[in-house]
Order: structure tokens, then C-alpha cells, then sequence
């Protein structure tokens, strides 16, 4: 099983890194839903930790219908992410019609090459969850992060299993959405997923040690309920 922390900063990735994530997604402005992180951030996690370090590209909150000039800052964001170290790349564009955008996406994938691609979930806010599903294998992307359309990973648990099924291996399905440790062993057994993803760290201020130890061991508690598979 992976669990992949999704993170803001140093101390929230040193403490997701200590209590027993297996992967980082880390990301700037998560209260709007994530955006792409600093590059001096992204050399810093990458220095200071030992698992993989995959990074948002997204340059706004709010819809994943982006113009020509978005998508170019995307493209440099994606050379930003590389040459700072990152180990893969987090990104998904739309069309008008709440479709994969098609283009945009081949034309950023070729730029992200040889690191790994997550479609994040922009995938949920797509028409048909099942061809979008297809079109994403189409393209060669490697993982899809998903709550199967729904408010929450665990309300749209048999939307994800049906997703696991359909994509046979040919790309990694990872839950995402409301995910914890009180209900993560049973999203995983519903859905068939062997790769979760959650924010468990919120940061409301200055860390102190006692904050990154809290942190550490809601982390630790997470890991500790996924399934030995």
C-alpha cells in the first residue's frame, strides 16, 4: 500500500515523512485547493526527505479550463518542477465541455517526460468519469487521483471500484477525498485500490516541536490502519 501525504511545507513533509508516508504531494495554497509549490520549496523537501516527491502544477484555484498563456506557464512550471528535483508531476486540464482536454494534456506530458503523471482531480469534475478514464490511459498518464466523483473517497467508493476494474493495471487508481484513518482500511477493501492519498496536516500557524510530533503521529496513526497487502 502507498499512502502519499499531501503537504505545504517543510516541517508538514519532514513529519508525513517520519510518521510513515510513502510518497509527497506537495503543493502551495492548499485552501484553494492546491496550486503549484515554489521551486525553492520543492528543493527543499526533496533534500530533506526520502521518499518521493511528486508537485501540483496548477496556476489558479478555481476551474481546470485554462488559456494558452496558462497552459504556457504550466509548460515552464513543469521544467521548474524538474530542474528543482521533483520526482513527478501533478496536473489535469479540461476542455469546455468537461472533457480531458485532449491537446493541452499530450503537449504537457511530452514536457514532463520521463517523470511520472498523475491527473489530479480535475478528473472528478469531468462528464464521464469511465471515458475520461480511458482517454487518460490513452494518453499514457500513470496515475489518477480520485473520489470517484463525489464529495468524499468513501461516498463515491463504488464509483472507484468500478474504475480499478476498468483500468486493469493500465493506470494507478489512487483514492482521494475525506480519507482517514477510521475509514481508510475499509475504502481500500470496498475499492481495490492500493494507493490513497489525504491532507492529514493542516497548519494553523507556528510549528513548535509539539506541533510536528502531533502531526508525525496522526500520520503514523493513518498508516498503521491501511492494510498489510
Amino acid at each position: 500500500m502507498v499512502f502519499e501525504s499531501c503537504v505545504d511545507s517543510l516541517d508538514g513533509a519532514l513529519a508525513s515523512v517520519a510518521g510513515g508516508a510513502s510518497r509527497l504531494e506537495l503543493c502551495a495554497a492548499l485552501d484553494i485547493g492546491g496550486t503549484t509549490p515554489d521551486p525553492a520549496l520543492v528543493r527543499q523537501v526533496v533534500t530533506a526527505t526520502s521518499v518521493p516527491v511528486f508537485t501540483m502544477v496548477r496556476p489558479r484555484g478555481g476551474d481546470f479550463v485554462y488559456r494558452a498563456d496558462e497552459l504556457a506557464g504550466m509548460a515552464d512550471d513543469i521544467r521548474d518542477m524538474q530542474a528543482a528535483g521533483a520526482h513527478g508531476v501533478v496536473f489535469g486540464v479540461l476542455d469546455l465541455d468537461r472533457a480531458i482536454a485532449l491537446d493541452p494534456m499530450r503537449r504537457l506530458i511530452d514536457v514532463a517526460r520521463p517523470l511520472p503523471v498523475t491527473c489530479h482531480r480535475a478528473f472528478d469534475a469531468t462528464a464521464d468519469l469511465e471515458r475520461s478514464l480511458d482517454t487518460l490511459v490513452a494518453l499514457g498518464v500513470d496515475r489518477v487521483l480520485t473520489s470517484g466523483g463525489a464529495a468524499t473517497a468513501w461516498d463515491g467508493a463504488p464509483a472507484i471500484a468500478a474504475l480499478v476494474r476498468r483500468a486493469s493495471g493500465a493506470i494507478r487508481v489512487i483514492a482521494g477525498g475525506g480519507v482517514r484513518a477510521g475509514n481508510v482500511l475499509a475504502l481500500v477493501r470496498t475499492t481495490g485500490v492500493n494507493e490513497v492519498h489525504a491532507r492529514l496536516i493542516r497548519e494553523p500557524g507556528p510549528v513548535s516541536p509539539t506541533t510536528r510530533e502531533a502531526w508525525r503521529q496522526v500520520v503514523a496513526d493513518f498508516v498503521a490502519a491501511l492494510p498489510r497487502r
